[in-house]
């Protein structure tokens, strides 16, 4: 059935498309107040635009700033929805609520679980604080539902946005725009939108933020060295002109030590694993041939620049067998 859904709009035009979620958002909304959960990346990104078109100045976004988000990504997203696009966007302090929570939890799909319940639970308290929001809009596409599974579907990953949400909700409805749409088309509603290229365009970031990146237990020095090689490899992408290229890049805090060496001394630290996969719809995926040059100046950078890592490997893995994601 739910394929069924997806086959009788795949080909609709964009512009009809976000006309007809427009007008079925004015539609279920009415004068009622609305909640985004914005995360920065392209979905919440492009729902909330799609949204704001719809309600207005009847839609607040809320940044629920976990511990979990990428370098610098808070001061982003302020600059660009607040500076650009004149939203109502509010950024909440969580992240030691989230640590907290996560303590001693290594099994994934627990860890996904905690972060979509308490993500939905801070947007329960800022919906009392911002005037009892009855309706709460997410960025889930097409491809967070395959992967989260339904009905007897089997679960490859729970993801906060549809599997991971508690079983109790505190809101009349969950507004999901984009839930019949692949990533390219997300895309392209965003320009559709007049949503700036840099931002339609910018990296795929999971709802579990690098909670799902972090093998093991999540911890804020793990999350530091993470942040920091994260930043790096992305960085050099772009410094390489490959980001056209390569349609998601990141890396991974594997739980894996081992020993190095470092100033004539034995070290005994973390490996990180780099990820770039090339696809056209996230549904199944091919590793990108980085050039050896690149990845070499990578590694350098990332076993001299961050702490606590004496290791870089590189995932030479397809989706399928794996996700594109380690967790």
């Amino acid at each position: 059935m739910k394929n069924d859904v997806r086959n009788a709009t795949a080909n609709l035009n964009i512009d009809d498309y976000i006309n007809e979620q427009i007008t079925h958002i004015k539609q279920t909304v009415g004068n009622k107040k609305v909640l985004c959960a914005m995360s920065g990346g392209v979905d919440s990104s492009v729902s909330a635009v799609l949204t704001h078109k719809a309600v207005g100045k009847q839609l607040t976004c809320i940044f629920v700033d976990h511990g979990l988000m990428r370098k610098n990504e808070r001061d982003e997203v302020e600059a660009v929805f607040k500076g650009e696009f004149d939203m109502n966007l509010i950024c909440v302090n969580a992240a030691d609520r989230f640590l907290k929570k996560l303590e001693g939890v290594t099994q994934p799909e627990r860890k996904r679980k905690i972060i979509g319940e308490e993500f939905i639970r801070v947007f329960e308290e800022q919906a009392k604080v911002y005037g009892d929001a009855e309706y709460l809009v997410q960025g889930t596409i097409y491809p967070d539902i395959i992967e989260s599974g339904s009905g007897e579907s089997s679960v490859i990953k729970s993801h906060h946005n549809v599997g991971g949400l508690p079983d109790l909700v505190n809101f009349k409805e969950i507004i999901e725009p984009l839930r019949l749409l692949y990533k390219d088309e997300v895309r392209k509603v965003g320009l559709a939108l007049g949503i700036p290229e840099k931002l339609v365009n910018r990296q795929p970031f999971p709802g579990p933020g690098l909670g799902i990146r972090v093998i093991g237990e999540i911890t804020k020095q793990k999350l530091d060295i993470l942040k920091d090689a994260d930043y790096i490899i992305r960085e050099e992408i772009s410094n390489a002109q490959l980001e056209c290229n390569v349609s998601q890049y990141f890396a991974v805090l594997t739980d894996l030590k081992s020993v190095g060496v470092s100033d004539s001394n034995r070290t005994y630290d973390y490996t990180i694993a780099l990820r770039a996969v090339s696809t056209d719809d996230f549904m199944t995926a091919r590793w990108v041939r980085l050039p050896y040059e690149l990845l070499e100046h990578i590694s350098n950078r990332i076993t001299t620049e961050v702490p606590n890592v004496n290791r870089v490997v590189y995932d030479i893995t397809n989706k399928p067998p794996a996700t594109i994601e380690w967790e």
